[in-house]
């Protein structure tokens, strides 16, 4: 059973390091999650080979317990006309779902994207199934766009 709720104010984006990596490789989702987002270390390996790649480990208090990574068009080089952003891999490590650490990440994300002042939605997908995320993003105004990215749902929130 998870602990208590948490104080959104505890939650932070960091950005990763040497030190810090190893950590952030070891967090994982609950088995029944596994085929709703890549590892860790498959998402950073992506990160390495894409200049689109916003990535950051997602603290509590000083705890790593969560990754994000959003493909983010104004990173590029020569930066696109009208770039777009998406969430690329969100995930809250098993021991610390149910707290509302997801919660406190995400609208930190947004916060984020909409800080850029480029962006006019933030899209998302998600695999389909039991257990999904469909419900958590959702609650947080994302709407679905009637697309499939493979085999997910994509969502956009309007910024």
């Amino acid at each position: 059973m998870p602990a208590s709720q948490i104080d959104p104010a505890e939650v932070t984006l960091r950005e990763i390091t040497g030190d810090t990596v190893v950590a952030i490789i070891k967090l994982e989702v609950a088995d029944d999650q596994r085929d709703f987002v890549a590892p860790n270390a498959v998402s950073l390996a992506q990160a390495l080979f894409s200049e689109e790649a916003w990535y950051r480990a997602i603290y509590l208090g000083e705890e790593p317990v969560g990754f994000v990574m959003l493909h983010d068009e104004s990173l590029s080089s020569p930066q696109a006309q009208a770039p777009g952003v998406g969430v690329w891999r969100f995930m809250i490590d098993r021991r610390h779902q149910g707290r509302g650490v997801g919660r406190a990440a995400l609208a930190k994300v947004i916060e984020h994207v909409r800080s850029k002042g480029l962006f006019s939605t933030l899209e998302l997908s998600y695999v389909p199934g039991p257990g999904c995320a469909e419900p958590f993003y959702r609650a947080f105004g994302f709407e679905p766009t009637g697309e499939m990215d493979d085999d997910e749902v994509v969502l956009e929130l309007a910024l």
